[in-house]
């Protein structure tokens, strides 16, 4: 028999912080005029806390008078909840005093009370996540102040992804640290003109190098050695290749020497001639409006062209010349929906013309198709769907294109395959079900074998590993 009294057990050993008698160590917080001395147990804050073990123990005395801890950066407002919790195991916050909370949360990281760390940030996002828009500036600067407010952190980050305008306005962008900095321009889905990225990035550049001119002409070897150490880390985030050619010699040509040798030539080649060949690790252009996080928009541009049979002239076009005709609805994301035919059935099924990407684990592959027609499967009857508009197609990676498969259907009468117990499934040219007969499992017998459709689209036949994959609906965009 297992029972719990915890109720009882907090409430006295709260009642312990009122003992006079038994206290072996005193903690002095705050600063004038606002100081208080706590009286405190020694093994109760080492073993809640690692941040006050240290303290204690460098505070121990062989001579036997009393430890003293000092904690000058919290006050005694905000140390009185921080010894409840400690001791008791709870935590009493008025839910209208924001700042009081971040203060809690600040006191909590500095002595490294994980746990409450974590409840608080989840509380703040959960419940006060308009309040926190709105003093954005303050919510940054707290949440990067410290490497433990990772949720917070995450916070900021999407919020400036959604909104960077409005964000760099609220805020000094130039004392963000190289780490926010950085944080922000990796993302593929940063809402920001490319070239905006750029001119943020040598601003901040500029300032933490205020002795420099921003007429980069005046600049001596010394002047660019600086700036480049600078920016080493964030010059490669840069989508250079996501420039119009306007942008590119007006905004980036002035600082070419910033710019590695070897690519600067190869952007020089690229806006200037559109059959030249385009380097393989090259960072294709953002999209604010492609939810995924497998592809991205260039790929979006080559199957529309593939699904369109659009002709275009230059083999690179849906790399320099976008063709999106199409608004890409996202239906289905295994990671955040689940990987099983159940799911797929329930969110895709009854949708006219559908795009599937997958990505395979332990690799960068994507593959997928495209479906002109529906999915269907949740009746329990095998069938088959007929078109001679579907296809199949593979890349070695989101950013690979030279190695791209593009298979179009040759047997319509087995285009396509329903089932309740398998995804998507274009014949057994890529098709990905479960083995049991149970609809909630996760996929598990996932193959690429030719049979109706024109070229194999992976080189091998083995039983494929999904890692994630995502489904669209294809949408005209209106004129």
């Amino acid at each position: 028999m297992l029972n719990h009294f915890f109720p009882s057990l907090s409430k006295n050993y709260i009642e312990i912080l009122d003992d006079d008698e038994y206290y072996d160590i005193t903690i002095e917080v705050g600063d004038d005029p606002n100081k208080k001395i706590f009286r405190s147990h020694m093994i109760i804050l080492c073993y809640r806390s690692p941040s006050l073990r240290t303290l204690a123990s460098n505070q121990k005395n062989s001579d036997g008078a009393l430890a003293h801890v000092k904690l000058p950066n919290i006050t005694p407002e905000i140390f009185q909840i921080i010894l409840k919790y400690i001791y008791g195991g709870i935590i009493t916050l008025n839910e209208e005093d924001i700042p009081e909370i971040l203060r809690v949360l600040g006191a909590a990281d500095q002595l490294h009370l994980q746990e409450l760390v974590d409840f608080l940030q989840k509380y703040l996002i959960e419940n006060k996540s308009e309040w926190m828009e709105q003093q954005f500036d303050l919510i940054y600067q707290t949440s990067f102040h410290s490497n433990s407010l990772l949720e917070l952190q995450q916070f900021c980050t999407d919020c400036i992804t959604k909104s960077p305008e409005k964000i760099f306005k609220s805020l000094d962008f130039t004392s963000l640290p190289e780490k926010s900095l950085i944080s922000l321009i990796e993302r593929d889905d940063l809402q920001m003109d490319e070239v905006k990225i750029w001119e943020h990035v040598l601003k901040w550049g500029l300032a933490q190098n205020p002795t420099l001119d921003v007429d980069p002409t005046t600049w001596s070897a010394d002047d660019l050695k600086s700036m480049e150490t600078t920016l080493q880390n964030c010059l490669p985030l840069i989508r250079f290749f996501g420039l119009s050619s306007k942008d590119f010699l007006r905004k980036v040509r002035p600082y070419r020497k910033l710019l590695k040798h070897q690519l600067y030539e190869d952007l020089l080649a690229y806006h200037l001639d559109p059959e030249n060949e385009i380097p393989n690790d090259i960072s294709f252009p953002r999209s604010d409006e492609l939810c995924s996080k497998i592809i991205n928009i260039n790929v979006v541009s080559l199957v529309s062209s593939w699904i369109d049979n659009a002709d275009i002239k230059s083999k690179f076009a849906h790399v320099k010349e976008l063709y999106l005709p199409y608004k890409f609805k996202l239906l289905l994301r295994g990671s955040r929906d689940g990987l099983t035919p159940k799911k797929f059935h329930e969110l895709c099924d009854n949708i006219p013309r559908t795009v599937t990407f997958i990505k395979l684990k332990e690799t960068e592959e994507v593959i997928g198709g495209y479906n002109p027609l529906i999915w269907k499967g949740s009746c329990g009857n095998m069938e088959w769907g007929k078109t001679k508009e579907s296809f199949i197609f593979s890349f070695k990676n989101k950013n690979n294109f030279k190695d791209s498969i593009l298979s179009h259907v040759r047997s319509i009468d087995s285009a396509l395959f329903y089932h309740m117990y398998c995804g998507p499934a274009f014949s057994n040219d890529l098709y990905i079900g479960v083995e049991e007969d149970d609809d909630s499992k996760e996929y598990n017998f996932n193959i690429c074998q030719q049979e109706s459709y024109e070229k194999k689209i992976r080189d091998t036949e083995d039983v494929l590993s999904v890692e994630d994959y995502e489904v669209f609906q294809i949408v005209k965009k209106e004129d």
